[in-house]
């Protein structure tokens, strides 16, 4: 059905992002195999860790939601003709993303002893594995990064409010790669060159994100520059007509878009710091020391979640890339158009996320050992963290959809009554099945929030589900099927190899991965579903091969 959906810009704004979101995914998951080796310290990573989710909710804070607001906002005006009037929200837009950035890093760089004193764990002797003032010092490293992203986040949402998604593909790669490559070299010349403490050398590994920020503005600023004079030059006619709607008047529009954006932008992270103040505390009230509660709470929101956000890579970009084009949908009164978009979205969506998800399931031992090391417990807790993915993925779409079509109100309202499952039910379930409460405790949150999204956008744009529910199931069936034949797989794999080893449990997860996308594969071909979520494409690739 989804023919011409496999052309469209979104399909290829998506591809775009999807492909630089996921390189940085991977990026960003290789290079804690040196990073570690480096270190040789376990407790490191959480050190690493301790200033990153303070930082990622003053950083959406920092940015206000304006980044994506812009991209609505240019999307919307240039879909009734009005160019100007982007370009002057986008040129003021830098000013106030520089001074919210500025005041944002003089707030977490002044208020970092409280953060870290909030988020260090201490048992009941009083004692802690890093201190208040280890903590502080790292919080402050990656505070200096607030100068720079909003700024970059907004030339980003500025290009994706065009429908343009290199720009923020190519910087987002090179920003990752900067930021490993600084991480690496200043860690090891910290620790083994000038023999410093792990405190200093955490801190500059987490001062990389100020270095690659600064070279993915630079990166953006050279495609700007390089792309303006094409766009005045495209301008020319409708600029005899300039807007007078006056900059207050943007910026009350804007603040109605950005506030919703703040919300998807914090969703995780706040997610995250529940888990950080609350799961260590918690289990040590069960008796655990402050070590083994920071040993169950590093496997949760430091190691599996790393991996779990992998599935994601593709709502996040269909969440960047669908804003705008739903936008120009609902404003034209393309209303047929824009429910096949959503059909298209949440189909292609699930068609990728819940065979990631289920693979990653039966993989967690051979995979978890690749990054981390082996463990059984972190396999076990990434086992059954892994579907969180699915639910986050949907989340972010769902919201997006909600921004597209003027229903920002209800993306606060899904992240507040999700946050209040999630606090409500986080004690009673660590308190039945430990670390893994916290999991179902997350889980019942987004499942809450995804619910509230969804019947809006069922009542609002007047849109029903009933066809892709019918083809999740299939998915689903699909890919439990997949499960028991990669299990049967690696099972038989575990008589031959041993996950203890790094190598070996590549291999295992290298031979399983392909297994489980020929199984998939093969089905989704064979039940002809691959048809009808990738339309004539699908199709070509079932008929390529020879599948009837």
């Amino acid at each position: 059905m989804s023919g011409e959906f496999m052309g469209s810009n979104l399909l290829r704004g998506t591809f775009i992002l999807s492909v630089a979101t996921l390189i940085s995914k991977i990026l960003g998951l290789i290079y804690i195999i040196p990073f570690t080796a480096i270190v040789k310290n376990n407790d490191a990573m959480s050190l690493y860790n301790y200033g990153y989710i303070p930082y990622q909710i003053f950083l959406s804070v920092a940015t206000a939601g304006l980044p994506l607001a812009v991209a609505k906002y240019i999307s919307k005006y240039e879909a009734l003709g009005d160019y100007e009037i982007g370009q002057r929200l986008f040129k003021s837009g830098l000013v106030v993303m520089t001074l919210t950035g500025v005041a944002s890093f003089v707030l977490m760089y002044v208020f970092a002893p409280q953060f870290a004193h909030m988020v260090n764990p201490v048992d009941a002797k009083g004692l802690t594995v890093w201190s208040d003032n280890d903590i502080t010092r790292v919080i402050r490293a990656v505070s200096w990064a607030l100068i720079i992203i909003p700024s970059m986040s907004l030339i980003r949402g500025y290009f994706q409010g065009k429908g343009s998604m290199g720009p923020s593909a190519v910087s987002q790669v090179i920003e990752q790669f900067v930021r490993i490559i600084f991480m690496l070299v200043a860690t090891f010349l910290v620790l083994y060159t000038f023999n410093g403490s792990m405190v200093t050398a955490i801190s500059y590994a987490t001062f990389a994100a100020f270095v690659a920020a600064v070279a993915s503005l630079v990166v953006l600023i050279v495609m700007y520059y390089k792309r303006k004079p094409y766009e005045e030059k495209a301008a020319i006619p409708v600029q005899q007509s300039r807007s007078k709607v006056s900059l207050i008047s943007i910026y009350k529009e804007v603040l109605v878009y950005a506030i919703p954006f703040i919300a998807i932008g914090v969703a995780m992270p706040v997610y995250q710091m529940i888990d950080q103040y609350t799961v260590t505390r918690i289990l040590q009230h069960m008796s655990y020391s402050a070590k083994e509660a920071l040993y169950w709470f590093n496997f949760l929101n430091f190691n599996a979640n790393k991996l779990v956000l992998i599935p994601v890579t593709l709502a996040t970009a269909f969440s960047m890339a669908l804003l705008p084009v739903v936008t120009t949908s609902y404003v034209q009164g393309k209303f047929k158009e824009m429910h096949k978009q959503l059909d298209d979205v949440f189909q292609v969506l699930m068609f990728v996320t819940i065979p990631a998800c289920i693979g990653m399931m039966v993989l967690a031992r051979p995979i978890y050992s690749v990054f981390f090391g082996d463990s059984a417990d972190g396999a076990t807790v990434l086992f059954w963290y892994s579907p969180v993915a699915i639910l986050f993925s949907l989340y972010m779409v769902t919201t997006a959809i909600l921004q597209g079509i003027d229903q920002q109100r209800y993306t606060v309202f899904s992240l507040v009554l999700g946050l209040f499952i999630k606090v409500m039910t986080q004690y009673p379930l660590i308190e039945l099945w430990g670390i893994y409460g916290a999991i179902a405790s997350t889980a019942l949150g987004f499942i809450v929030g995804i619910w509230v999204t969804l019947v809006v956008i069922q009542r609002d744009a007047d849109y029903h589900l009933a066809v892709v529910i019918r083809r999740t199931v299939l998915m689903l069936l699909i890919s439990a099927a997949m499960f028991a034949g990669v299990w049967l797989v690696n099972y038989l794999m575990g008589f031959m190899f041993t996950p203890k080893n790094r190598g070996e449990a590549l291999l295992m997860t290298s031979v399983g991965a392909v297994i489980g996308m020929l199984i998939y594969g093969y089905l989704s071909m064979k039940s002809r579903l691959i048809d009808r979520v990738l339309g004539e494409r699908g199709t070509r690739i079932r008929m390529k091969f020879r599948v009837k």
